[in-house]
């Protein structure tokens, strides 16, 4: 009845996502208070839920970069600023003569909706075409969109070639979609039908009045706080989508044991059957120099390389003999590594998925470096810091950084950290980071991190954290249920643990705690101890009230050993180890 009493009272939003909770039997239930559990199994098995995350701080966080960091560019480091209209325009007339691009202004960017009010107002507005999640399209056309799905949309401005003389269109149309975009345009180049574009050409350039860095042109999109988010697609690194790591095929894996000859030390490709691959690797090993007899570990480093990584130059690759005699073609080698990425995502059956899966390993992303962020977001500087500076170090160290930040303990002829107004915008949120922090001091976890996967944690950690997550959260005349929330907590921390718990009491809430400890036992308020013995042996109420009465209780065992009465003895004689 209180867990459905603390249900009823969230949001009609939240509760669509928790489930009916069904009223008791009873015509009323008089003094109960609405009921959280706090638990020691409930760890989060989100690989994206972080200790950062579950506390809240990483969002306090995120506002704070979103709303106060500098960007910078992410390849040379220098602080971004405005861009103007004519650089802009010096930026595009570089591209080679002859190219075709439209200019486009950004109207939405990622959010749901139909909007048709808007492209109904662009047409009035004389516009003829809207490029909607990549694709143009006429306004004339009856354009619907799904209210339920994300959308961007982008107003076609002008479709341009790039040659001399054009220089005067290029501003009036660039000065018109950087009014329509909010600041923002976008140049897209349009090749011709089976025309490939140099690789030195970027498809899309964004230009920005807010934020371009004036040697490599970087564009940073106008800060918010879902650039910091790694669950989102605005923030996440593009290749491993926020995870931090990639599940991909590792020489470790595929070849455990370099001692044994070529053809036999691909794991996977190590079966009798495999005569296709058996072949394969016979052609490599003929156009490279070396015998499949010969074992992997005697091979040079340039070969092992061309085995796992694959060459460009085309060879000829011999066809299994069995079916085709004295055939060969030629063609570049893969290599083992992408061989078995492409067969890993090309299959449509369970078994070979799972006969693969076991070649894989979690390795960092090498785009992001672990960090889950896009390099835009990485690029934003609060003072000296990245975001991830602050997550990727301790909870103590973080919270010496964030009181560095705000001033606090850092003399009065220092240069201050942040500018006015960074510490105007940034105040508020800096100091609830810093409450929050000091919560997570309180309970003993000054050693975790804020980027930490929260599905590594031990129970009593994940326990603790939602103790300083409900602390923080600042709520009262509610009723906490907590099953041991000493465990795993050194005897030394127990004060800091206990000072919490007398806290949330503070604010006016109501806590039943489990526990065996002697300082908690000391601490409680009120204390009812069930025995006398455990399991089948227990049921009964042996004492109740204060500290004195379970002491005095005779058929207590807790009271019993707690004044003395009973005790284990020291051994007299100890075992030899």
């Amino acid at each position: 009845e209180g867990q459905r009493r603390y249900v009823e009272s969230l949001s009609a939003y939240a509760r669509q996502f928790l489930g009916q909770v069904d009223k008791p039997d009873v015509d009323s239930i008089e003094g109960l208070s609405p009921a959280i559990s706090i638990d020691q199994k409930s760890t989060s098995h989100n690989p994206r839920s972080t200790v950062g995350t579950v506390t809240e701080i990483q969002d306090y966080l995120r506002l704070l970069f979103g709303r106060a960091g500098e960007p910078h560019c992410p390849q040379c480091d220098r602080p971004i600023s405005p861009q103007t209209i004519d650089e802009m325009v010096d930026q595009i007339l570089t591209l080679p003569e002859g190219t075709r691009y439209q200019l486009l202004a950004p109207v939405v960017r990622g959010k749901k909706g139909t909007h048709a009010k808007l492209l109904s107002g662009l047409a009035s507005e004389g516009f003829v075409r809207v490029r909607i999640n990549n694709e143009v399209r006429e306004l004339a056309d009856n354009i619907e969109l799904d209210k339920n799905h994300i959308h961007s949309i982008e107003v076609v401005v002008d479709r341009l070639i790039a040659r001399e003389g054009i220089q005067e269109r290029l501003t009036d149309s660039l000065r018109t979609a950087l009014k329509r975009g909010d600041g923002l345009a976008l140049v897209e180049i349009v090749p011709k039908k089976d025309e490939k574009l140099p690789e030195s050409l970027e498809r899309e350039r964004l230009y920005s009045e807010n934020f371009a860095c004036p040697i490599h042109g970087s564009v940073i999109e106008e800060l918010s706080p879902r650039l910091f988010s790694f669950n989102s697609p605005y923030g996440a690194c593009p290749d491993c989508h926020g995870l931090g790591h990639l599940r991909k095929f590792t020489f470790e894996r595929v070849v455990p044991d370099p001692s044994l000859p070529v053809y036999a030390a691909v794991a996977p490709w190590s079966e009798k059957e495999n005569s296709y691959y058996f072949s394969l690797l016979y052609s490599v090993g003929e156009a490279f120099g070396f015998e499949i007899k010969t074992p992997w570990k005697n091979l040079t480093k340039q070969q092992q390389d061309i085995l796992l990584n694959g060459c460009e130059e085309p060879i000829p690759i011999q066809a299994d003999s069995r079916y085709n005699k004295n055939s060969s073609f030629s063609r570049p080698f893969e290599g083992i590594l992408p061989i078995l990425e492409r067969q890993f995502s090309d299959a449509s059956g369970e078994s070979v998925r799972q006969k693969l899966e076991k070649f894989l390993e979690l390795v960092p992303c090498s785009s992001c470096g672990g960090k889950r962020l896009r390099p835009e977001a990485l690029a934003v500087k609060l003072g000296p810091y990245q975001i991830t500076e602050l997550t990727s170090i301790s909870v103590g160290d973080t919270l010496n950084v964030i009181e560095q930040l705000m001033g606090i303990g850092v003399a009065h002829d220092t240069k201050p950290l942040l500018n006015s107004r960074q510490i105007k915008i940034g105040e508020l949120v800096l100091k609830e980071i810093r409450l929050r922090l000091k919560f997570l001091l309180d309970v003993g976890l000054d050693y975790l991190t804020l980027d930490r996967p929260a599905m590594t944690l031990s129970g009593g950690e994940a326990q603790r954290i939602r103790l300083a997550t409900q602390i923080g959260a600042g709520l009262t005349g509610v009723l906490y249920v907590l099953d041991e929330p000493s465990i795993g907590l050194h005897q030394r921390d127990n004060n800091r643990l206990l000072t919490t718990l007398k806290r949330l009491r503070d604010l006016g809430n109501t806590l039943v705690v489990v526990e065996h400890d002697e300082d908690t036992i000391r601490a409680a308020d009120y204390i009812v101890d069930i025995g006398p013995g455990a399991g089948i042996h227990g049921g009964e109420i042996v004492a109740k009230g204060s500290f004195d009465n379970l002491i005095d209780a005779k058929n207590s065992l807790t009271g019993a050993y707690l004044s003395g009465r009973s005790s284990i003895p020291t051994p007299k004689k100890r075992r030899d180890s």
